[in-house]
């Protein structure tokens, strides 16, 4: 049974940094599209906005142009985590940051394949992570 339990949420200043950690178990092959998401303004699944992508089998990753001078994603196989580190916090990044996971059911889907997934392509999900930035 898949779980992913996230922490490293937090409160801090503009400017400052975060690292997100999401604990994956119960995913034994290494073909998994995992990503992060940020809740939004609304409280539904529909609501979610996806902002990094992983795919497990090589690490490949896709962060938008918007956002990938601030943001960093990877995967520790060894330790089955998987990371988010935010740098260069700004207040209107506050929200509920959640970690993703779903089986690629193609031969290779690549982390620009698994952010086109969005949230209606992700079958597990973690309850999510409270991040604050104050300015």
């Amino acid at each position: 049974q898949v779980q992913l339990v996230e922490s490293g949420g937090g409160s801090v200043e503009a400017g400052g940094s975060l690292k997100l950690t999401c604990a994956v178990t119960g995913i034994t092959d290494n073909r998994y599209c995992m990503a992060w998401f940020r809740q939004g303004p609304g409280k539904e699944r529909k609501d979610r906005k996806i902002i990094a992508a992983l795919y497990t089998a090589d690490g490949t990753t896709y962060i938008p142009d918007s956002e990938k001078r601030r943001f960093t994603m990877a995967h520790d196989g060894a330790k089955n985590t998987l990371h988010l580190q935010m740098d260069s916090l700004k207040p209107e990044d506050t929200d509920t940051y959640i970690c993703a996971a779903t089986e690629c059911v193609r031969g290779y889907c690549s982390g620009d394949y698994c952010y086109t997934l969005g949230w209606r392509g992700m079958n597990y999900w973690g309850k999510g992570t409270l991040v604050t930035v104050s300015s």
